[in-house]
């Protein structure tokens, strides 16, 4: 068995568990989580089980990954210029108001999902939790967005960071998904600052992602991106990685 069919096999275990813990998601629901009616689902049943809301993370929560996204908020040249920040695929999740919270540069995180269900609940979550960023000048929105389509939001070459936790997971493990993977990590290259960065963070073994961003990033056979990948740890007996990928400057021209 392949590098790839394990690592497959594995996030799919992985992805149902993780679903089926918050939602009664069919196996073939899961396997359609490239579709927006599957993400409306999955979110109006979690949030009708509970009175109280509670954010949803997929893999691990912002303590986990912050020693590999803080270092990387840069202050701009322009003192009035904010580090534009995607969280990417973001849910319900916490990661991108933390971001927010803890980021001692000024930032504007835009935390995009794909369902509107998602958006609603962190909107309404962020107004009554009054968050207070540690940088006064910092920005937070939560915006309706199909990643496929990433150039509709943002324009080239505008963006400082993208984080995508598990995102491009969901994309891969779905029947129909992985075409739009591809177009996605795309659409990331072609918003990034030629000094930016994407994050992917994942269960994928590295001999099974790294050849996948290498091959995917490539334009008329031409590498547009370089990518490392690091260890983030083990978690109930899953390891995770940190992939890196940057843009080479001959991609943005």
């Amino acid at each position: 068995m392949s590098p790839f069919s394990k690592s497959l096999r594995l996030s799919q275990r992985v992805a149902a568990a993780c679903l089926r813990q918050h939602s009664s998601l069919t196996t073939e629901l899961i396997e359609n989580m490239d579709k927006k009616a599957t993400w409306d689902r999955f979110y109006t049943e979690s949030n009708s089980k509970t009175t109280t809301f509670k954010n949803f993370e997929w893999f691990f929560g912002f303590d986990a990954v912050k020693d590999f996204i803080m270092p990387l908020l840069k202050t701009k040249m322009n003192p009035d210029a904010l580090c534009q920040i995607l969280d990417m695929g973001c849910g319900t999740s916490a990661l991108g108001p933390s971001i927010y919270r803890h980021s001692p540069v000024p930032v504007r995180v835009t935390c995009a999902d794909i369902s509107p269900i998602a958006v609603r609940l962190m909107q309404e979550h962020i107004q009554s939790k009054a968050i207070q960023p540690e940088n006064l000048s910092s920005q937070l929105e939560f915006v309706e967005l199909d990643c496929t389509q990433l150039h509709r939001h943002f324009g080239s070459s505008s963006v400082d960071l993208i984080i995508d936790k598990g995102t491009t997971d969901a994309l891969l493990r779905s029947k129909e998904g992985k075409g739009k993977a591809g177009v996605v990590l795309r659409q990331c290259l072609k918003v990034l600052q030629g000094s930016g960065s994407l994050l992917q963070f994942s269960d994928e073994d590295p001999d099974a992602r790294l050849l996948w961003l290498e091959t995917e990033a490539q334009e008329q056979g031409v590498k547009s991106a370089d990518v490392g990948v690091q260890e983030v740890g083990e978690l109930r007996g899953v390891c995770y990685y940190c992939y890196q990928v940057t843009p080479r400057l001959k991609a943005l021209q």
